[in-house]
């Protein structure tokens, strides 16, 4: 006669609550995930003070400023802010080494954006050093509104994190001009990393920490 496996009180509500937790999680992670996803398929774009492009290395900041330049043909605003200071490499034709910001820029002047309606900032290294950044820049010029222009996965954060510094923010995904350069499974991932990246902004207010490089 098969003798029954035993477990014991403790052990029987640890496992539960372990796989409860497990349940739980998943259902945070994907419930962020769909509120990610949802909300960046919306177009908030209005008319504002300024076009904020969001950098995200050559290729990511390339696809977000030609919306930007859309976007400022339409008439949405009369001045493009380029935003970021990691190292973007250049195409082998011009062999050259680009801030975010400055790619930004070169990319929006092709599409037909004068230089003297674009503005620089290449100081920051996160979305939060964007939206603080940024911010700073639009007091010294007496803005209060701005277009932010992202992937569409990344606008959910953004207009968090620019809200925080006290911006009224219009977000509008690049998606909307053009997918270039991004997979169905990069994006996949990128959704995922928004979802970090949003428990810990969180967590991180609630504790009252400094910015961090995110």
């Amino acid at each position: 006669m098969r003798q029954r496996l035993r477990i014991l009180p403790w052990r029987r509500w640890l496992l539960v609550a372990v796989v409860g937790s497990g349940v739980l999680g998943a259902v945070i992670v994907g419930g962020l995930a769909a509120i990610i996803v949802v909300y960046g398929q919306m177009d908030h774009a209005r008319e504002a003070d300024v076009i904020i492009v969001l950098g995200a290395g050559e290729v990511g900041t390339a696809r977000r400023a030609e919306h930007a330049a859309s976007l400022y043909q339409q008439g949405y605003a009369p001045y493009v802010l380029c935003t970021g200071v990691h190292v973007a490499t250049g195409t082998v034709q011009t062999a050259m080494k680009l801030t975010e910001a400055e790619w930004c820029a070169k990319t929006v002047q092709q599409h037909g954006v004068p230089a003297g309606a674009i503005v620089m900032e290449e100081h920051s290294l996160s979305t939060e050093e964007n939206a603080i950044e940024s911010a700073a820049i639009m007091r010294a010029r007496h803005w209060s509104s701005a277009v932010i222009v992202s992937d569409d996965f990344h606008l959910f954060r953004a207009k968090w994190l620019f809200e925080q510094q006290g911006v009224r923010v219009y977000p509008s995904p690049a998606q909307i001009t053009t997918n270039a350069g991004i997979t169905d499974q990069e994006k996949a991932i990128a959704v995922l990393r928004e979802v970090a990246a949003l428990v810990w902004q969180v967590g991180k207010s609630l504790l009252g920490l400094s910015y961090t490089h995110v």
